[in-house]
């Protein structure tokens, strides 16, 4: 009997599938899965409906904060990142003393920190909201000084040569040539800091900021029953962090398309 063996096309048409198989995002699909089952049983009970609605009214608060404190953080982070790789003396001690003590310092401290000294020093005793985002700001716009000096550090000397060949001053230089590479390069990193803020502003509670965690340690106390109020808490959590990791991965494309 003769041997059938399969054409090119069909091998081909296989490889493709074995592909597409690989290439799925599985543990975006588990998620949402679990997900899906596990927010359709806690709609099912009261209890945890309960808890849910009155955690709705935290996640207003808690993307505000995390998106000013970000916007903040990103404006002391580039003028620190610039410091770091200044060859002015002043400048770079300047902004190394901001880097190395505020990555030093525990988040926590210098929340309650700019709650209890810096906040009551210059009269700004019955806003928690704003030491608390200053407080965020302060800390990443730390973080993303490092951000900022490795995407500066990792454009080529030959095209900063380049400029100065061309006549323009170290303003120019920077304004045209290697910031836009540079932020273009670490846009990614960014991103996931701002995952990384969103979720730490859940230590805002110790202040008594009514965000996502406080409101779950409310609903807590109030009804005796933590494991629902907190499960309701890291659920909202996981959903928020979850967009906003596929928008980071949306980004990531996007840019590695645009360098290709």
């Amino acid at each position: 009997m003769a041997q059938v063996t399969p054409t090119a096309s069909a091998r081909q048409g296989r490889v493709l599938n074995t592909q597409t198989l690989n290439n799925l995002p599985w543990w975006l699909i588990i998620i949402l899965l679990v997900g899906a089952y596990v927010i359709y049983s806690m709609l099912q009970e009261e209890k945890y409906v309960q808890a849910l609605t009155y955690l709705l009214q935290g996640i207003g608060l808690t993307v505000i904060i995390s998106v000013v404190a970000y916007a903040i953080a990103l404006a002391l982070g580039l003028i620190a990142g610039l410091g770091r790789v200044a060859k002015n003396p002043i400048l770079f001690t300047l902004a190394t003393l901001y880097v190395e003590v505020l990555r030093g310092i525990p988040l926590l401290v210098v929340i309650i920190y700019f709650q209890f000294v810096i906040a009551p020093s210059i009269g700004f005793n019955r806003t928690a909201e704003i030491a608390g985002t200053l407080a965020l700001a302060a800390c990443y716009g730390a973080y993303l000084a490092e951000v900022y000096r490795a995407g500066i550090q990792s454009i080529d000397r030959g095209q900063r040569e380049a400029a100065r060949s061309l006549g323009m001053s170290h303003y120019q230089m920077m304004r045209y040539i290697v910031l836009p590479q540079a932020i273009r390069r670490v846009i990614p990193a960014l991103a996931n800091d701002f995952i990384a803020l969103l979720k730490d502003s859940s230590l805002l509670s110790a202040i008594a900021i009514n965000e996502l965690t406080q409101l779950a340690r409310i609903q807590g106390a109030r009804t005796f029953d933590f494991f629902r109020a907190l499960n309701a808490a890291a659920m909202l959590y996981l959903m928020l962090t979850l967009v906003l990791s596929l928008g980071v991965r949306w980004v990531e494309r996007k840019t590695s398309n645009e360098r290709a």
